[in-house]
């Protein structure tokens, strides 16, 4: 089974140059992350600002559609460019895609960096993500976010968790994807931690699918507490959508082993390819 890289962009081409992901020895690893970062950071800077450039006059001239559908790829794409721009990153889909375009469904994953949304965008299908509504405070990064139709929620508020669910219900109405993390934080291991229930909630009161995701190999990309990017091989996979035709909310526990137990065979079977 072979790993698919997104199709090169001219830009990211005109920086093959600079392509460092074959780490270097370990003794030059740390003065190369520190020397890299730079670009990659201004490169990762360039993408979103390049995004939200080419969104607010999409937004404007797709202002009917309630789904944002064009200004959120647009933000995606902008991740996969600052992806492969990226010298220390190599982010690939591993393995085939579902036979199936997701649309009302409830796509969810491991995580475990701060880089998984760009190494998840690198999938070819719209969907609205779930994000801490401290994201969309960071100017630039936030009115990004917020015009590709991005979902802010506050850990702990019962209230904003309420409205992003609504939010959510909508999208999934109108056959547009929402993406959710179940753990609700980052896995500081690399291994599962518990599933919230949230996400198997919404796709049973909105008979949507469950489509279970796993990445892996991106927990050094952006270490956590550090500026400085790191040398990874990260790779994300497609499981098989779960229906939740028949069921109710007592199932909500049934499925969320069920989705779990899915995500860890596939994170077993990227995991030794990744790195």
């Amino acid at each position: 089974m072979t790993d698919t890289a997104p199709p090169p962009t001219s830009a990211a081409a005109a920086f093959a140059i600079f392509n460092m992901r074959v780490p270097a020895p370990q003794r030059y690893q740390q003065p190369l992350r520190s020397i890299l970062s730079v670009p990659a950071w201004i490169a990762v800077g360039g993408a979103v600002l390049g995004a939200v450039t080419l969104q607010a006059p999409t937004v404007l001239l797709h202002r009917h559609d309630r789904t944002r559908r064009k200004s959120g790829r647009l933000l995606r794409d902008m991740g996969v460019l600052a992806c492969q721009i990226n010298p220390m990153w190599d982010f690939r889909l591993h393995g085939p895609l579902p036979q199936y375009t997701p649309r009302k469904t409830v796509v969810i994953a491991n995580h475990v960096s701060n880089s998984d949304p760009f190494l998840i965008s690198c999938l070819p299908w719209e969907m609205k993500w779930l994000g801490k509504a401290s994201l969309f405070e960071v100017p630039v990064v936030g009115w990004a976010m917020a015009m590709a139709g991005d979902i802010p929620v506050e850990r702990g508020n019962p209230g904003s968790t309420k409205k992003a669910m609504l939010m959510c219900r909508q999208y999934l109405d109108d056959n547009m994807p929402v993406m959710i993390f179940p753990e609700g934080t980052r896995s500081r291991t690399g291994q599962l931690l518990p599933f919230k229930d949230g996400a198997f909630r919404l796709a049973i009161d909105a008979g949507a699918d469950i489509l279970p995701l796993a990445v892996a190999g991106t927990r050094t990309a952006l270490p956590k507490h550090s500026w400085r990017f790191g040398f990874s091989r990260g790779l994300v996979t497609v499981g098989q959508p779960i229906t939740t035709t028949g069921m109710t909310r007592k199932d909500v526990s049934a499925l969320k082993a069920a989705a779990r137990q899915q995500i860890q065979q596939l994170y077993n079977s990227i995991a030794p390819l990744a790195g």
